[in-house]
């Protein structure tokens, strides 16, 4: 059999399974790709081949963990965030596009030789802090986060990216590790309605940590901790930049409307024209 019949046969398989033919299609293709250790180049290229002596086995049993919904990042042990290739595993929640948002407004802000102390809560994998540490060499982070097996993953990632020198990697529960005033403040906190688990995707039901999900019953426990807190290690004129969920726009315009400390700057939306990042000034 040839690669591309194997793969061929994998594609209708995840279909079946409930993907989407895009899904399907990118998925069977990535874990090919992921077995055979080959760019999408030579994958076009050199699959019409007979296929190598154990690929089969090797391919069909990633492709019967992808078609049981396991996310592919957490299968290929990796996923790209900010041109950046991170390692990812079930403890911690897959980078979204959307979130380098995040990283987009923190770089607008901090100028490029600027000495900084920026910290960035809730940082899972730690592709946030070390996408803006790589961007910014006179910057220090602090990356906290309530999960040691988190924090685990966003070390080796610190690491594999040559940051580990200017990210320091605290274990708490949200702001409680930060012990300095900082010039920004960014975070992607959980924020996903509890009530909302039944309609998620399989992939992020099943399989993604809730402690990294889930934000209460409105889901917005952990951002109003965030914004009531916050300020006090923040310096004047400094900021805040969080990310929230899809229709909570007007709450968290509404909380920082009350917050006696900060001013909404801007509301940053994603390529769906979704408002997804909150940036705050602190007076």
């Amino acid at each position: 059999m040839t690669i591309h019949a194997r793969v061929a046969a994998a594609r209708q398989q995840l279909r079946n399974a409930g993907l989407s033919a895009n899904e399907a299609d990118l998925s069977a293709r990535l874990l090919a790709q992921h077995v055979l250790g080959w760019t999408t180049e030579r994958f076009l290229a050199d699959g019409g081949d007979g296929e190598p002596t154990d690929f089969g086995r090797r391919f069909d049993a990633l492709v019967a963990r992808r078609a049981a919904r396991e996310p592919l990042p957490y299968i290929v042990g990796h996923r790209e965030f900010w041109h950046l290739d991170f390692e990812v595993t079930p403890a911690v929640l897959i980078p979204r596009h959307e979130t380098e948002l995040i990283v987009e407004a923190a770089l607008a802000l901090v100028p490029s030789i600027t000495p900084a102390t920026i910290a960035d809560v809730c940082t899972g994998c730690g592709c946030v802090a070390v996408a803006i540490a790589r961007e910014r060499p006179a910057a220090r982070l602090i990356a906290t986060d309530v999960s040691e097996e988190a924090l685990a993953v966003a070390h080796r990632n610190a690491v594999r990216h040559s940051v580990r020198d200017r990210v320091e990697i605290r274990h708490g529960d949200l702001l409680d590790p930060i012990d300095t005033i900082c010039d920004v403040i960014v975070a992607n906190p959980p924020y996903v309605v509890a009530g909302a688990r039944p309609a998620l995707q399989p992939e992020v039901r099943d399989h993604e940590p809730n402690v990294a999900l889930f934000g209460g019953e409105d889901g917005l426990r952990l951002v109003e901790r965030l914004v009531c807190d916050a300020p006090a290690w923040i310096r004047s004129d400094g900021w805040l930049i969080f990310e929230f969920g899809l229709g909570q726009d007007e709450e968290i315009e509404q909380m920082i409307s009350d917050s006696p400390d900060l001013t909404l700057v801007d509301l940053k939306r994603d390529l769906q024209g979704i408002a997804r990042t909150a940036i705050a000034r602190r007076h």
